[in-house]
């Protein structure tokens, strides 16, 4: 790792924990409200309807939309599949905010603190600035800086992204790590010169995971947590 600089995050899924954390907050806000809705079900609903939503920007099919924006839609379509009624417009902007409300994995803080102390560390995530920086203060992510998706406007794996943040760094691809636990995102930024770093969060899709159960190439740091990614780096 000789040379490294900056380790950049994805977020959702490898520093924190989505579903578990808006299951947790959407079944609390069921029972406060006397709704009897399947919240795991609906909480899998949401997320698969992320990368959808994202296509039909990054195809053109819609302009520009940061990702508060595609959640708050994909919200309201699964509020009517799933028959929920009743609920008001604070309602709905409050649920969308879930997002903003997501816990780290249990290793994360302490490895991300570990890691900035030698390196520059920050999500390069698909959230748009508002979201991210909201998580951060939420979970108690000591990023250095964040990088939103509107800052590119363009979403992973889309390769404006990954060398837009090097750019703004002032560093060469090679001076930076991608550290995911999705093996398409290590690949992408790979493919641009990005050094790789895979941290394996099996549990991320609960039972129903199907991939990125393991890493998928030998990227040059393979993980079992943040906190191993930082044994490695001598952190």
């Amino acid at each position: 790792m000789q040379g490294l600089k900056a380790i950049l995050f994805d977020t959702f899924g490898t520093v924190v924990d989505w579903r578990g954390s808006l299951i947790a907050e959407l079944s609390a806000f069921g029972a406060a409200r006397g709704l009897d809705v399947d919240w795991t079900a609906f909480v899998d609903a949401w997320r698969d309807a992320y990368k959808p939503s994202m296509d039909r920007v990054r195809t053109g099919e819609v302009p520009w939309t940061i990702l508060d924006t595609l959640h708050r839609e994909s919200l309201e379509m699964l509020v009517t599949k799933f028959g929920i009624a009743g609920l008001t417009d604070d309602d709905l902007a409050h649920l969308t905010k879930g997002w903003h409300r997501l816990h780290g994995w249990p290793d994360s803080v302490a490895g991300l603190t570990r890691l900035k102390s030698k390196f520059i560390i920050s999500p390069l995530s698909n959230g748009n600035v508002a979201l991210l920086v909201n998580m951060a203060k939420f979970a108690g992510i000591p990023w250095d800086m964040v990088f939103g998706s509107e800052i590119p406007r363009a979403y992973k794996p889309d390769p404006q992204v990954y060398l837009g943040a090097c750019s703004m760094l002032g560093c060469m691809p090679g001076e930076v790590m991608m550290a995911a636990a999705h093996n398409y995102d290590l690949a992408a930024a790979r493919a641009l010169g990005m050094r790789t770093g895979f941290i394996a969060r099996p549990t991320e899709y609960g039972p129903r995971q199907s991939k990125d159960l393991r890493a998928e190439s030998d990227w040059d740091v393979i993980a079992t947590s943040i906190e191993h990614m930082a044994d490695q780096l001598g952190c």
